[in-house]
């Protein structure tokens, strides 16, 4: 299998439900994504919302709606992003005055079920799902995340995102696989083994930080500025970048009503920037730590994954700050928004039954 191909499995004695449809989901703080072995591939933005009032359910026709359209549609929604930090919030949808049957528990548990439904599984198939989850996802929150997932599937795993990642490239030996998401920078050392506690770091600074620290900079420059981080979000996916000549990125924000032209670049190149010396810390704990005869081979191939690998100039950024363990090699994967669902795909199709856990 080649870097970015759509892995697509043939059936095969995964499980003794034969014909169960596998999936692997990639449940992410700001977008998930799920792949079936059927072939389906879908990915929408970890938002779920329902309607205020009577009024707004007119509006947008739906009693639950996901993704983008929620998002768009937010100012007539109880809004949830119901990940933080890659695992499930615990707030109540009473904080922000939403009924209380609302919460961040049964955003997700719909999030995941729209997932599934959306991979087409026919009626009264069962399903069984891989879910990748942050490297140190604690033991209460990946119980709380088969709580709210035992509605949509039949049996399931969870696996660390990274791992996901390496897994579904083949690189399962000699590699370290950073997967840079929203809430969660996760990061896993491949040594043809299943990789252990001491293997795996995840790191709070993603880019939710990122978003946050843009918008910082931003209102100490131009504090007459109106902007929502959501617009803020859009500019870093579009032009994020943290090295080289790049032309002046422009944006349009409102200032007292008025569309007004800001030049936004040093600042969004310095939020971008703020990852880099954790990722770079990180590195170099789980290099420097590893059996000092497979060193070299870890640096030769380290690969970023997920939405911030997209960032320009990362890759070269991170292999110059490991100049100092005797060079790297760092490069981004051709397809980082699907490589974790593909990679739980692929653990789906290969593992034996005594690795699942049974939901019904």
């Amino acid at each position: 299998m080649t870097e970015g191909s759509t892995f697509v499995p043939e059936p095969s004695s995964y499980a003794s439900d034969e014909g169960a449809l596998l999936v692997g989901i990639d449940l992410g703080t700001s977008r998930s994504a799920i792949a079936g072995v059927n072939g389906i591939r879908k990915m929408i933005e970890s938002y779920v919302g329902w309607p205020k009032d009577p009024v707004a359910l007119r509006h947008v026709k739906k009693n639950i709606v996901f993704g983008t359209e929620a998002l768009e549609n937010r100012l007539s929604l109880w809004l949830f992003r119901p990940l933080e930090r890659g695992v499930l919030k615990q707030s109540l949808g009473e904080e922000t005055g939403a009924d209380p049957n609302m919460s961040d528990n049964e955003a997700a548990r719909e999030l995941i079920r729209h997932l599934v439904h959306s991979a087409e599984p026919r009626r009264d198939q069962k399903v069984y799902g891989v879910i990748g989850v942050p490297a140190q996802a604690s033991v209460k929150s990946k119980q709380a995340l088969i709580d709210v997932a035992k509605d949509s599937m039949d049996a399931m795993m969870l696996v660390s995102q990274p791992f996901a990642v390496a897994y579904g490239l083949s690189m399962l030996d000699g590699s370290v696989v950073v997967d840079i998401g929203a809430g969660t920078i996760d990061l896993c050392r491949m040594h043809g083994t299943m990789p252990g506690e001491d293997d795996q770091m995840s790191l709070p600074v993603a880019g939710d930080c990122v978003d946050r620290r843009f918008e910082e900079l931003l209102r100490e420059r131009y504090p007459e500025a109106q902007f929502t981080i959501t617009m803020l979000k859009k500019i870093k996916e579009s032009h994020g970048f943290v090295t080289g000549e790049v032309e002046r990125v422009k944006a349009t924000f409102p200032s007292a009503g008025k569309p007004t032209e800001y030049d936004v670049t040093e600042e969004l190149k310095t939020a971008c920037e703020c990852v880099l010396n954790d990722v770079n810390d990180a590195l170099h704990e789980l290099i420097a730590s590893f059996d000092p005869e497979f060193q070299e081979k870890l640096r030769g191939n380290i690969i970023l994954s997920g939405g911030g690998s997209q960032t320009v100039g990362l890759a070269s950024r991170i292999k110059q700050g490991l100049e100092d363990l005797g060079g790297a090699n760092v490069h981004a994967i051709e397809e980082p928004l699907y490589a974790g669902a593909n990679g739980a795909l692929r653990l789906a199709v290969d593992m034996p039954e005594e690795y699942w856990q049974r939901l019904s």
